[in-house]
């Protein structure tokens, strides 16, 4: 993947909006966002209604994905386009999922919402009617996703290399959650042993776009995340790491990163697995 087929611009979605085969969907945190006023044409995707196990913590299944790709009138061989808010973390999210479950040309609106607001482009409240398609989602591609065990099995390993997305002051253990947010989603605070603090943040501009790839190496070369290592990024709930997963593999060309979407709602809740505090 390279950052040109993983990252369209303004005008890029401006111009083919409304071309046969390509679909805008938005993914926000807010979900009311999109009822405000969204690019026109987009659909919308509820991070947590539409793509969360109403009882597991889990992705729904393929079935279920499948189902809720068709209803959405999107089609296996679409562009399909992600774009939201807070510099499209959870649109990164969405990109990792259908990644996850096997769909070809995904790309991502680069500055999300605030992009499009910044450049006084259009937002409608006029909500698409797409005709029912037959998507068959794909088995889950496992490469790309980790989980607790081998986290904590892979703990200190020099040939790997963990990455903590979130704000300073959560990896310090000052937090549990970003700041302005409600405190709660974990007993304990702090970071995973050996895990390198790089927040998501500081791989985009003031604008929401993603700094340059020379910008992005420096970045994450200088704290011991370099190509030839195994990485895993985690953060609260999966989105920010999400976030970095798409940085690392489709727009600097790591080969093996992972997104271990248990993050810290998961780890910070764990009996008997090692924590540590402090910057």
């Amino acid at each position: 993947m390279s950052r040109e087929s993983a990252l369209v611009s303004a005008d890029w979605v401006e111009e083919h909006k409304n071309d046969a085969g390509v679909v805008l969907i938005e993914v926000d945190e807010d979900v009311s966002a999109y009822d405000a006023g969204h690019i026109a044409g987009a659909i919308k995707l509820d991070w947590k209604d539409d793509l969360q196990d109403a009882v597991r913590r889990d992705f729904v299944n393929q079935e279920q994905f499948g189902a809720l790709l068709s209803d959405r009138g999107v089609k296996n061989e679409d562009t399909v386009v992600l774009y939201g808010g807070n510099n499209n973390w959870f649109a990164a999210y969405a990109y990792w999922y259908l990644k996850i479950y096997g769909h070809q040309d995904v790309r991502i609106l680069d500055g999300g919402r605030q992009k499009w607001a910044d450049e006084s482009r259009e937002f409608t409240t006029d909500t698409p009617q797409p005709r029912q398609s037959d998507y068959q989602a794909g088995e889950r591609d496992e490469s790309i996703r980790t989980y607790r065990d081998t986290v904590r099995g892979e703990i200190g390993e020099q040939s790997k290399a963990l990455v903590d997305v979130r704000s300073p002051q959560e990896y310090a253990g000052d937090l549990v959650a970003p700041p302005g947010y409600e405190q709660e989603g974990a007993q304990r605070a702090g970071h995973i042993p050996t895990a390198a603090s790089i927040p998501w943040a500081t791989a985009v501009r003031d604008d929401g776009t993603f700094k340059s790839a020379d910008e992005l190496r420096e970045l994450y070369e200088s704290k011991g995340v370099t190509p030839e290592k195994q990485v895993t990024a985690y953060c609260r709930i999966g989105e920010r790491s999400a976030h970095t997963w798409f940085i690392l593999r489709e727009l600097l060309g790591y080969e093996n990163v992972k997104n271990y979407d248990g993050s810290w709602t998961e780890w910070g809740n764990l009996v008997d697995v090692p924590i540590e505090t402090g910057s």
